[in-house]
């Protein structure tokens, strides 16, 4: 079992006999992991998680309960392996052309550069924050959850955890939705089934959830849309 980019790339470079389920955010085939959705061929088969879609539709939520922020962040891993940084950073922007926004690159893969970041956000003074997907920041959560509020900044997250620890809302796939598809994977093949046989599964559950805590310490009073539209609310 690989869990995320790094690790899925890391595991077909150690093996190729040995069966491996991977996990994976971005396109499989366009970071080397198969060749084919619906036969991956050799040792490895997984679940993809549509992660890089994620910004540019946690942009327009944040845009509804802060429609007034002109500027707005976002905090990205230049280190993440195979994350296409200039494609992301491209269709944020695009998204923000129509929402009248102005978006500031933020890159941080360190501890020291994710302080500096926030640093940077507030002489910037913009209004609101997206984090884009990325193990390091997941494993960080707290923390960045943390900084954006002693900043004052509204912030929406890629996974549920964040919320959790603390972070306004979050917006993406659901991770027990995908370990669970990945775990039927792995007991399939320990009953026999070979990888290559295994199309890749496209997870598409997806959820938004709200840490309403977090709100009123921000002050804000979010649109009635978001709790008809919440899979869960963190009160």
């Amino acid at each position: 079992m690989a869990s995320g980019n790094a690790a899925a790339v890391a595991a077909k470079k150690a093996t190729a006999t040995i069966p491996i389920v991977f996990t994976s955010g971005w396109d499989p085939i366009q970071i080397g992991l198969v060749t084919s959705f619906n036969r991956p061929e050799g040792n490895i088969t997984g679940v993809y998680t549509f992660s890089h879609d994620m910004p540019t539709k946690s942009l327009e939520l944040l845009h509804e309960p802060v429609p007034a922020a002109a500027g707005i962040g976002l905090l990205i891993n230049p280190t993440e392996p195979n994350l296409s940084e200039p494609v992301v950073v491209k269709e944020v922007e695009a998204a923000a052309r129509p929402l009248g926004k102005q978006i500031h690159v933020l890159e941080a893969s360190t501890d020291a550069e994710i302080d500096a970041a926030f640093s940077t956000l507030g002489q910037l003074r913009v209004g609101a924050l997206v984090i884009v997907s990325d193990q390091f920041y997941n494993d960080r959560r707290e923390r960045i959850a943390a900084l954006a509020l002693r900043h004052g900044l509204p912030s929406v997250y890629p996974r549920r955890e964040y919320a959790v620890a603390g972070g306004l809302m979050s917006y993406g796939t659901s991770l027990s939705d995908i370990y669970r598809q990945a775990g039927v994977y792995a007991g399939r093949i320990l009953r026999g089934a070979q990888p290559a046989d295994l199309p890749i599964v496209q997870s598409t559950k997806l959820e938004l959830v709200i840490n309403l805590k977090t709100a009123k310490a921000l002050g804000l009073t979010l649109p009635p849309s978001f709790y008809w539209r919440a899979d869960e609310v963190i009160e």
